[in-house]
């Protein structure tokens, strides 16, 4: 008999009254989507951890709370913005161009990085422009 890698994952988080982390609506679409879309033991709906001969659904797709480990460590990472939001809802902050809610770097962050790269070009070449315009011809 193989070796299962699914039973030397770490153990699933809890909240500190014991209770697992809840998704609302909105995240465990975003997660049900990642789980059809990337590398999770899931085929056709069907976990193929669980499968023991018998077909077993897949228990994430159809919970709100956190409670596959394959998922939580294999899967979730791939999603950073969506673990920070199930894992870490204070530590997030939303962009000031776009709205979107990513993970801040630092605490002087203030875009998402997909947003940070056009501001900052953005604000060099205005930089740029007035250092230039303020030389003497």
């Amino acid at each position: 008999m193989k070796d299962n890698p699914y039973k030397r994952l770490p153990p699933l988080e809890r909240k500190p009254d014991g209770t697992p982390y809840r998704m609302t609506p909105a995240q465990r679409k975003q997660a049900s989507a990642l789980i059809r879309q990337e590398c999770c033991n899931c085929e056709d709906g069907n976990c193929i951890v669980l499968d023991d001969g018998d077909t077993c659904t897949c228990p994430q797709t159809v919970s709100f709370s956190v409670c596959c480990k394959w998922f939580r460590w294999a899967v979730l990472p791939l999603a950073g913005t969506l673990e920070a939001e199930i894992y870490r809802g204070r530590d997030l902050k939303r962009c000031a161009v776009c709205g979107g809610v990513f993970v801040p770097k630092s605490n002087r962050a203030k875009y998402c990085p997909d947003c940070a790269a056009r501001v900052h070009r953005r604000q060099k070449t205005e930089s740029e422009r007035k250092r230039r315009s303020a030389v003497d011809s």
